[in-house]
């Protein structure tokens, strides 16, 4: 039903826009083989060749719930969050109409962009799904702009995560921090599976045990939420989090970035 589910969105997508469609990109979880349900999202970018009109945005903003009213049976539609705008929108940053679709709704704004890691994953892992390529316009973020991104994803787990709810997302944190580090140590992208699975192989986690229930959290979900003892765990995560967020401190130094 996931492959159908994309099928049927860039589709529908493309013959919205008609003349207008350029590109529809897949990246995230998807391309890097790491989707896992009730987890993932399944991440699109749709460039244009002109500024949306209002009509095609309107339709697209709210097209996720419209297909998800007409294929009740397929849990995806409501899975798929990312920006559609202008090529010349999403690489000049002016403004320009864009739709966004995110975990928590969506909206017609003036403005879409990807953080450094979402750029990472669109340049070297994305699925082009229909239309032109334009991977090689996008611009490669450098080690300097990587670095920061991975600053201000500690500042974030240093505010948000020093306590936890009880959610197997919590487990998240984790391997979130695990990502950082390898993008740190290899200038490369990994799923957050590969890079929790790097961190042990590498002993970078203070806490190994906790971060191996990570992992298993993530790759057999709907295991997890049955399991009492492992959903208790999720609820107090907060100290073990920024034990490994020290880590992550520590390397972020180590490359010169001042905190």
């Amino acid at each position: 039903m996931l492959t159908n589910a994309i099928n049927i969105m860039t589709e529908l997508i493309v013959a919205i826009l008609g003349e207008n469609a350029r590109s529809v990109l897949l990246y995230g979880s998807i391309p890097l083989e790491d989707f896992r349900p009730g987890w993932s999202d399944i991440d699109l970018l749709v460039l244009t060749r002109e500024p949306l009109s209002r009509e095609q945005a309107d339709v697209l903003m709210t097209l996720r719930q419209t297909l998800a009213a007409e294929y009740p049976e397929n849990p995806y539609f409501l899975r798929f969050e990312g920006g559609i705008l202008s090529l010349n929108g999403f690489l000049s940053g002016e403004a320009d109409t864009a739709v966004y679709w995110g975990s928590r709704g969506q909206r017609v704004d003036t403005r879409y962009g990807c953080d450094c890691f979402s750029m990472l994953e669109l340049c070297r892992h994305s699925r082009l799904l229909w239309g032109e390529d334009v991977r090689p316009m996008l611009p490669m973020p450098s080690c300097k702009e990587l670095a920061a991104g991975v600053a201000g994803h500690l500042a974030t787990i240093r505010q948000y995560a020093q306590k936890t709810g009880a959610s197997l997302h919590s487990f998240g944190w984790l391997l979130d921090i695990a990502r950082c580090l390898y993008t740190l140590r290899t200038g490369g992208i990994a799923s957050k599976t590969d890079a929790g699975q790097w961190a042990l192989e590498q002993e970078l986690c203070p806490v190994p045990d906790v971060l191996k229930k990570a992992l298993f959290a993530r790759q057999n979900a709907a295991q997890a939420v049955q399991d009492a003892a492992l959903m208790a765990l999720t609820d107090k995560l907060g100290p073990d989090i920024q034990r490994f967020a020290d880590v992550l401190e520590a390397e972020l130094r180590k490359h010169g970035i001042d905190l």
